[in-house]
């Protein structure tokens, strides 16, 4: 047909030129034989030339659409490779053809191979995605405190466009963040939880109660991952701060029963035994709240006991109160008389014990103000003590003067009888004693004025300024020394 065929062309044109040939002769031979005229013999010819092109017609465009399939085909599978290539972000694939050669299918069995090989690396690499993608959802629940999440119904929505080994280590470095992320957040719940059991077992709480109150979920009783949003984190330091700011308060409180137990029990001697029932409450009052974690040790039942024992202690205190209080009246009274001193009035004392009874006085303040009294009594009458002696030998010597005169006034004191001569003796000292008097109560006068110099007071004796009393008395001594005490009066 004009064109150069190959070898199986030529032989199947042969074929079908040698059977045309013999059926066309069959045929003459059958028209001959019938008498056929020319002009149906050649229109025959010329439907049966018609039939034959339309035949090779259809097969042409049969080969043609078989062709172009191949061709779309081919192109198809390039422009996917092609894409694949970009999505998975490589440049080329080891073993593809470069430039593909031969006919179209030999073409198309080149790179098919090649296609399915990255069409199972995309499947691979797609399956990877998911899978972080995935753990990355569903981490991202639970940071945001969907603790029902369930992976199994979610949809992974992967991006086919971009599937590289980049994209899949950002979204690998993503989820490491988020692993450690909640690492994070488990750990401050865990110790939430942990504080959470210390403080309620402090302060006699019930702890499961306490945590399940913020969530279920922190209940191990419950079954069910741990519930690690922002919202429970915040409300377990909410609980947390809460518990301490009611550990600070119950332990503020047993430190004032401590305080009170301890003014009480030294305020009335409460044995030692009596004390020890509450020395879980008094060791306290030196411990600070960070200090404190031993079990029920702020628990309400001790401040109710501990309350409950002030009470007690309390209606005791007044009785008590007026037995010391008398107790340490006497002994400021002991103090002041063996002195000399001012005793406090009989009504300012009735006074306090009225006070008392009425309750409106303070006791460890009166207590305290009795011990002040007392002390201060004691340091006068230490200050006093030099002046006092110097007293008591003025005190003797006087006893002497008022033996001597009545000695001079005994007519008979010079009788020979039994004891005159041992009494005329002791007259003799008596006088000399009675001589010396005027110095003594001179230096009783400087020694009384140095004294009240030095404490700007006036030196009582008896409730009487002492050093008018000795002038008075040395007046009186003088005169009798003149008088009666002259050694020619003996």
């Amino acid at each position: 047909m004009g064109s150069i065929q190959t070898p199986i062309t030529m032989r199947s044109s042969a074929i079908l030129e040698s059977s045309c040939g013999y059926l066309l002769q069959e045929l003459q031979m059958i028209w001959d034989e019938v008498g056929e005229d020319q002009y149906e013999r050649e229109k025959v010819l010329l439907d049966l030339e018609q039939e034959c092109l339309e035949v090779y017609r259809r097969k042409v465009d049969s080969a043609n659409i078989s062709r172009a399939r191949l061709h779309q085909e081919l192109a198809e599978s390039e422009a996917e490779f092609t894409h694949l290539l970009l999505s998975l972000g490589e440049r080329s694939l080891p073993g593809r053809p470069g430039k593909m050669a031969g006919t179209l299918k030999e073409q198309l069995d080149s790179i098919t191979p090649v296609l399915r090989e990255m069409q199972l690396r995309k499947e691979e690499r797609m399956n990877q995605f998911r899978a972080v993608q995935g753990q990355i959802q569903k981490i991202s629940a639970e940071i945001a405190g969907q603790s029902e999440y369930d992976d199994s119904s979610s949809t992974v929505i992967v991006n086919e466009n971009d599937l590289s080994l980049k994209k899949l280590e950002e979204y690998q470095i993503e989820l490491q963040r988020l692993h450690k992320e909640k690492s994070d957040r488990l750990q401050r719940v865990e110790k939430y939880i942990s504080t959470v059991q210390n403080l309620s077992t402090t302060l006699g709480m019930d702890s499961s109660v306490i945590i399940t109150k913020v969530h279920p979920s922190l209940n191990e009783l419950c079954g069910i991952s741990k519930n690690i949003s922002d919202s429970i984190l915040a409300k377990l330091n909410s609980t947390v701060e809460s518990l301490e700011e009611e550990k600070k308060t119950r332990l503020e409180k047993l430190h004032h029963l401590g305080k009170a137990l301890t003014n009480l029990w030294n305020l009335m001697d409460t044995p030692y035994e009596d004390r020890q029932l509450f020395s879980h409450v008094t060791k306290l009052l030196s411990v600070s709240s960070a200090e404190i974690s031993n079990p029920g040790s702020l628990t309400l039942d001790t401040i109710k006991q501990a309350e409950a024992e002030v009470e007690r202690l309390d209606h005791l205190k007044a009785s008590k109160m007026k037995e010391l209080f008398l107790k340490k009246q006497i002994e400021l009274e002991e103090i002041c008389n063996r002195s000399h001193m001012e005793i406090p009035s009989q009504s300012e004392m009735d006074n306090i014990m009225n006070l008392i009874n009425s309750g409106e006085i303070d006791h460890a303040d009166l207590l305290m103000s009795m011990d002040e009294q007392i002390s201060r009594a004691r340091e006068e009458a230490s200050s006093r003590k030099t002046i006092m002696e110097k007293v008591e030998k003025w005190m003797l010597a006087r006893d002497e003067e008022r033996w001597l005169e009545e000695y001079m006034r005994d007519e008979n004191r010079y009788s020979v009888s039994r004891g005159a001569h041992r009494n005329l003796k002791r007259a003799e000292r008596a006088r000399i004693t009675v001589n010396k008097l005027p110095a003594l109560v001179d230096l009783l006068i400087a020694k009384t004025k140095s004294w009240e110099e030095e404490r700007t007071k006036v030196f009582l004796y008896d409730e009487v300024r002492y050093s008018i009393f000795c002038k008075y008395v040395f007046e009186i001594i003088f005169f009798h020394i003149i008088i009666f005490w002259n050694p020619e009066h003996l």
